[in-house]
């Protein structure tokens, strides 16, 4: 039985439109990085693993926030702080070193190949984590 009232679950209410897209999102990052890694590799390694890392973020988001316990939710904050970072860095990187970036990955250009979901999507999780953590009470709202 989950240790979380309902109106604290981080997979109840918009949580669970979160939850969705967050899914959708990794199924699309992790098809796409296996494609990439499997038939392209040679042609940009860093991006494809960096988008593989990314899918794994992903389905990490996924399931910490799906799941919506206290643990859960503190590993899906993490989760979503790194994404947040690493679409920031590799989208500065994607225009600094475009050679290293040839194709469009998850991350690459702040995520513009899947409208730009993967720049907005951590800031939400993030904020709706943070708001969740909040309304149990007595955790501290940073990562």
């Amino acid at each position: 039985m989950p240790d979380a009232a309902p109106d604290t679950h981080s997979g109840r209410g918009p949580g669970r439109i979160l939850v969705a897209v967050y899914g959708v999102l990794a199924l699309a990052a992790t098809g796409r990085s296996i494609l990439q890694i499997l038939e392209y590799f040679s042609r940009a390694p860093l991006a494809y693993v960096l988008s593989a890392l990314a899918a794994v973020i992903y389905i990490v988001a996924t399931i910490g926030m799906a799941r919506g316990d206290r643990a859960s939710t503190r590993v899906a904050l993490v989760a979503c702080t790194v994404e947040l970072v690493g679409v920031l860095v590799v989208g500065a990187l994607s225009y600094a070193i475009p050679d290293a970036f040839p194709d469009k990955t998850v991350w690459s250009h702040f995520g513009a190949g899947y409208g730009y979901v993967p720049l907005v999507l951590p800031m939400l999780g993030i904020w709706w984590l943070n708001r969740v953590r909040s309304q149990r009470g007595g955790e501290s709202s940073a990562a």
